[in-house]
């Protein structure tokens, strides 16, 4: 049985999660680099919760520059089994304004500058990124909201783009035309490597504006993301904690295979490996790593 342990990324406006009890901060040594911050690992109920700020106190990584690979490496390394991030984002629809909370499902990446995989040369895998939010994580996300009074939408295409610049009032447009729901910059590669990690993942996206498309409102700015996000870091303290509370001691299985995504995801012959590649997957793919020596 795997003690089920909830990892919580904060975005733009969440650098502290209140209600975190017994708090000690750690500095997890990752072989892909620095983590964005130290971890605040402690409990809420009797859940362990680890806690990041994506973006570290004080917002010193732009979307760019975070590096991904370190902070989900870190994470694993904590023994984080399921993983919330909470992320600012634009909307393209009228009935997700700003304040609301949207439980994505999908992740359309475009994103060009980034690491998007722990994987490579001397060790080549292929995870399945059909169904990247595990429904059971999900489930108690919204239950917790519901519980909470929280209004949230459930379901909906999360459009990751490069930045640090916002859109276009012509890209905006188009990526509301494509059918797209909200947009950020920073739930990619995110996603993809905690796929990678068997980590489960799920999304609260929060609304801070309708980016730029919409004419009855003007162009985003910092000052509407931050005022926005930080009205809404109390709700989203207040999900945490009550997820946090009514999780399960045990970690469930995931109904979309996150637990086991890299089953038979490595393509490369033992004998073809990079021991040195190996060497710094040891938490990532430990599983699939062990069991094939053994």
């Amino acid at each position: 049985m795997t003690k089920a342990i909830l990892g919580v990324i904060g975005g733009s406006g969440v650098y502290d999660l209140p209600g975190l009890e017994d708090v000690r901060e750690e500095a997890v040594a990752s072989p892909w680099g620095e983590a964005s911050d130290t971890l605040r690992i402690g409990r809420i109920g009797g859940t362990i919760v680890v806690f990041l700020p994506r973006h570290g106190r004080g917002h010193r990584h732009a979307p760019s520059d975070i590096n991904y690979r370190a902070n989900i490496d870190a994470l694993k390394r904590a023994g984080v089994t399921d993983l919330v991030a909470i992320s600012a984002c634009g909307s393209f629809r009228e009935d997700l304004p700003p304040g609301r909370f949207v439980l994505v499902d999908q992740f359309v990446d475009r994103t060009f500058r980034r690491e998007t995989s722990f994987f490579g040369s001397g060790c080549v895998a292929h995870v399945s990124m059909a169904h990247p939010v595990g429904p059971a994580l999900q489930d108690r996300i919204a239950a917790a909201a519901a519980a909470e009074g929280i209004d949230v939408a459930r379901g909906g295409t999360y459009l990751c783009i490069e930045g640090p610049q916002f859109s276009s009032l012509s890209e905006s447009l188009g990526y509301k035309a494509a059918g797209h729901d909200v947009i950020g910059m920073t739930n990619m590669p995110e996603a993809k490597l905690a796929r990678e990690a068997e980590i489960t993942y799920a999304t609260v996206a929060m609304v801070t504006d309708y980016d730029c498309w919409h004419p009855g409102h003007h162009a985003v700015e910092v000052s509407d993301v931050i005022a926005v996000a930080r009205a809404n870091a109390g709700n989203a303290a207040r999900l945490v904690s009550r997820l946090a509370r009514d999780f399960p001691a045990a970690r469930e299985p995931c109904p979309a295979r996150s637990d086991r995504a890299l089953d038979g995801a490595i393509m490369t012959a033992p004998s073809s490996r990079d021991p040195a590649l190996l060497a710094k997957l040891d938490a990532v793919a430990g599983r699939v790593l062990r069991a094939e020596s053994a």
